[in-house]
């Protein structure tokens, strides 16, 4: 199934010791983003990601594009702008909670992508869409495109998810950052934010709270991830209920958990899963990622997710 993503790759420079990033001396070269993050998840599950995004003419750009071109995701949509250049950030290595991140994106040429460039985009064959809540952050621009892909999508009835990812740093505001994501939220099918996240967006504490909150704005799916809990499924008008976490032999990395989640969810759902069995899914993929370093490379093929569900430990 051809799967549209729209949001920004970077180069990822990961620190490979411990230690402040001002402090650390060597760095390991690889791609990050959500968006990208969820499209290996896919193709590696056998689906067909297309990526829409702008890079610079940059080693960086050049890299990028051979990522994604080795990890099966088609470029057909992605623009190389002249004069422009590839966001990147920063990494530290830490194996107790959240590593320290510094982002270089500011005027990226993904960045600079406008509403008129979406209306380009050939989506021929294309059956869904996802976004998350980053790349809106990132411009103006950015946030109207994201806009223009919705409605485009919508017209054509392709399934919409929608991630939230909150990035507060890149945002003026919370208030505008809140306004704007549940606003992309209304027009998704199925809306996927984490505990944390669903009570700044909607002022609601509880995971069926947060779900309804959705559900009066016409989301149809709600999965609200709950970290060592698992995650809380909702349908509106439908069933609900938690799906535990999944075991984790050793937490490595915490980074790109909810890329993998995200993977797992969409690509059940794709295949025709219920709800329920998507969050299960979600589950074993974000489980996975947290037990790699690397924001994507631990991201399974069919077979290998298949074989650790088997053995009932990531």
């Amino acid at each position: 199934m051809k799967i549209v993503l729209l949001g920004e790759p970077m180069g990822l420079f990961m620190a490979k010791e411990p230690g402040a990033l001002s402090e650390v001396n060597t760095f390991a070269v690889s791609i990050a983003g959500a968006e990208y993050n969820v499209a290996v998840g896919l193709a590696r599950l056998g689906h067909q990601p297309a990526y829409c995004t702008r890079l610079g003419f940059d080693p960086l750009g050049e890299r990028i594009l051979r990522g994604l071109r080795e990890n099966g995701i088609s470029t057909d949509l992605v623009t190389q702008a002249e004069g422009e250049q590839t966001g990147l950030m920063l990494k530290s290595f830490t194996r107790q909670g959240d590593p320290e991140i510094a982002y270089y994106r500011k005027g990226s040429a993904a960045s600079r992508i406008s509403p008129h460039e979406i209306d380009k985009l050939d989506l021929f064959g294309c059956e869904r869409l996802h976004v998350t809540g980053i790349f809106p952050a990132v411009s103006e621009s950015a946030l109207s495109s994201v806009k223009r892909l919705i409605t485009r999508a919508r017209a054509l009835e392709l399934p919409i998810s929608f991630d939230p990812n909150l990035r507060p740093q890149l945002w003026e505001s919370e208030k505008k950052m809140t306004a704007a994501l549940n606003s992309l939220a209304e027009d998704a099918e199925t809306v996927l934010p984490g505990i944390g996240e669903g009570k700044i967006l909607t002022g609601e504490s509880s995971p069926e709270g947060i779900a309804a909150f959705y559900h009066a704005r016409g989301v149809k799916n709600v999965i609200v991830k709950l970290g060592k809990d698992g995650a809380y499924f909702s349908e509106r008008n439908g069933r609900s209920g938690v799906s535990p976490a999944f075991p984790v032999r050793e937490i490595v990395d915490t980074v790109g958990a909810g890329d993998g989640f995200a993977a797992g969810v969409i690509s059940a759902l794709a295949e025709g899963e219920t709800l329920e069995e998507a969050a299960f899914r979600g589950n074993v993929m974000g489980a996975i990622q947290i037990s790699h370093q690397s924001d994507n490379e631990g991201l399974p093929t069919r077979e290998q997710l298949g074989k650790i569900i088997l053995e009932g430990t990531a």
